[in-house]
């Protein structure tokens, strides 16, 4: 049996990871600024964590939620002190679909509608409604052909001559935009998105799925605005890359016994390692070294002098560095002449998601690196 070959892949097998770098077959080493997708938060194969599931596993991996599961109880908790969020209850899945479909379940649930505003550019999952609420036709197969789908341009006039029709369940949008290009909603925008979900009755959900648990330098990245929405969803970050996720559902809602469901989340290990993931975020100060080298990193990249560089933006460790040509040159110029694995958006953006750990000195080596990519390209940084 042969893999179903739907993936664009490097010819690198990774056996192992440490802190910021990851190691092939051949023992060759890599610096990580893209993190698997922003999936590793805390550094790969981080030690504690490595020993909270290990010790996990001699006792219990996993058994349904038909029974108490106090792990699910403790991690509720500190996931609220730690995000501000103290007030919301949580619901754990998966994967960042899978949050984001239960999330627009909960939302019909509650206003008895179903049309839903999603923005341009979007991406929220590949199971149903995640699709249908995602703008990229690629991914839509005939069945998530869903006209209760609405798709605005961060309009916010448009948004609300939608809104004003009453028939709207839910707004979602992330608070970063990741695979759309690394796109930073203005904080006016996101104040007056939430002003207009109150007032015609819709609920707001933030997917903070990429952009959440830190990486911005605030564990959401919407709390830069000073919002709080309905409902919240996370993944990634959460277990440094085991498969975990929440959705984050303030007190507006009523939960009905059988109204959502799952088989796997929650499950025993996976809380061991979303705890592990948030004490050491706590103990190494990971939000605020978000922060600090990510201002330091988006300074040193807009300090560049290249006419290939044409934009420069993000938050925090989201970052997004857009040019003038594609950037697939560019990434196999830092994976195999340099070592270092990126990421990338559309054509022309390559996004970088590392650890957040990440250093400034790593931060230096990859802007070398970086330059001496666009030099051989031609274009001599003077």
């Amino acid at each position: 049996m042969n893999l179903f070959d739907v993936y664009s892949i490097f010819p690198i097998n990774i056996v192992r990871g440490s802190g910021c770098y990851v190691y092939d077959d051949n023992g060759n080493s890599y610096l990580d600024f893209y993190g698997g997708h922003a999936v590793i938060s805390i550094g790969h194969s981080h030690p504690y964590l490595v020993k909270c599931m290990y010790e996990q596993m001699q006792n219990l991996m996993f058994y349904s939620n038909s029974v108490v599961n106090k792990l699910q109880e403790k991690l509720a908790y500190e996931l609220g002190e730690i995000s501000g969020y103290s007030d919301y209850s949580a619901f754990f899945v998966n994967s960042g679909a899978e949050a984001n479909e239960n999330a627009l379940k909960l939302a019909s649930f509650h206003t008895g509608k179903k049309k839903v505003i999603a923005f341009r550019n979007s991406f929220h999952g590949r199971t149903s409604a995640a699709v249908e609420v995602t703008d990229n036709p690629l991914i839509t197969a005939p069945l998530n052909c869903n006209d209760n789908v609405y798709f605005s341009g961060m309009d916010i006039a448009e948004v609300e001559s939608v809104l004003r029709s009453g028939d709207v369940c839910a707004v979602i949008i992330e608070g970063i935009s990741g695979v759309g290009g690394i796109r930073v909603p203005e904080d006016d925008f996101l104040k007056e998105l939430r002003k207009l979900t109150i007032q015609y009755g819709a609920i707001l959900i933030m997917d903070e799925i990429q952009s959440g648990y830190g990486r911005t330098g605030k564990f959401f990245a919407h709390q830069w605005s000073g919002i709080k929405p309905d409902i919240i969803t996370v993944a990634k970050g959460i277990a440094n890359g085991f498969p975990f996720s929440g959705v984050l559902i303030s007190d507006v809602f009523k939960p009905r016994k059988g109204m959502l469901g799952t088989t796997f989340g929650g499950n025993h290990l996976g809380c061991a390692a979303a705890l592990s993931v948030i004490q050491v975020m706590k103990t190494e100060n990971l939000i605020e070294n978000a922060n600090n080298v990510g201002d330091y990193f988006i300074h040193k990249l807009r300090s560049i002098e290249s006419p290939l560089i044409t934009d420069v933006r993000g938050r925090g460790l989201m970052i997004g560095v857009e040019f003038a040509i594609s950037v697939s040159k560019i990434r196999e110029m830092l994976l195999f002449n340099h070592h270092i694995f990126t990421g990338y958006s559309g054509r022309n953006i390559l996004r970088i998601l590392p650890p957040l750990c990440i250093t400034k000195s790593e931060v230096d080596y990859f802007i070398d690196k970086l330059v001496c990519c666009l030099d051989k390209l031609g274009c001599k940084n003077d």
